[in-house]
């Protein structure tokens, strides 16, 4: 014979009741995985190279020589500007201005000529429409400068195939631009004390 259930499994079964709404309420309120989101990537800043001073400055060709003594010398074409020059110091590692030698507005040619002996320094440069391409110069320059190179001496010469070597002779105080073509011989002179003579274009018959 089975005997009436007492308070205390009431009490018992109440809490089992209680335990088991605790567990599916627990259950229920637990917080879902969230998704993670998409991590975009902040575009970085573009890094654009700065450009050279000659670079901007519109710099087209340029030559470099090295004197006997350490110092250095440098011409370069400015489009639009003409001839420049600078040169470098080794007692002070400084590098002066470019000084302008030549101005003209003119398309420059392909190179400069740079020679130096016994503390004489020779250029030679040209200038014309097209030149850099292969057409013939129409403003032909020689350039002596000596000492500290702080004043260059420069001669013209128009409509002309340009100088194709200098002769530094007498000591550096002599300097003999030529060109020897098929029918024409040409001479230019420089010297110290005088500076530069005409150009002596001689024909052959």
């Amino acid at each position: 014979m089975n005997r009436p259930a007492g308070p205390r499994a009431g009490a018992m079964r109440a809490a089992m009741i209680c335990l088991t709404l605790l567990a599916t309420l627990t259950a229920c309120a637990r917080d879902q995985p969230v998704a993670r989101p998409e991590v975009t990537p902040t575009p970085s800043a573009q890094i654009t190279e700065q450009p050279r001073e000659s670079d901007a400055e519109g710099t087209s060709s340029e030559e470099e020589l090295t004197l006997a003594d350490g110092r250095r010398v440098a011409m370069s074409y400015k489009r639009g500007q003409g001839l420049f020059e600078r040169h470098y110091a080794p007692d002070t590692g400084t590098w002066t201005r470019p000084r302008l030698i030549y101005g003209t507005k003119t398309d420059p040619c392909q190179s400069i000529k740079l020679q130096a002996e016994s503390g004489t320094v020779t250029a030679i440069a040209n200038f014309g429409r097209y030149c850099a391409d292969g057409e013939p110069p129409t403003e032909s320059i020689a350039a002596v400068a000596v000492g500290d190179l702080d004043r260059w001496d420069h001669h013209l010469t128009r409509k002309f195939d340009g100088w194709a070597r200098a002769t530094i002779t007498d000591g550096g105080r002599k300097v003999t631009f030529v060109r020897n073509a098929t029918h024409v011989r040409v001479r230019l002179v420089w010297t110290a004390t005088d500076g530069f003579s005409d150009a002596v274009f001689t024909y052959s018959r």
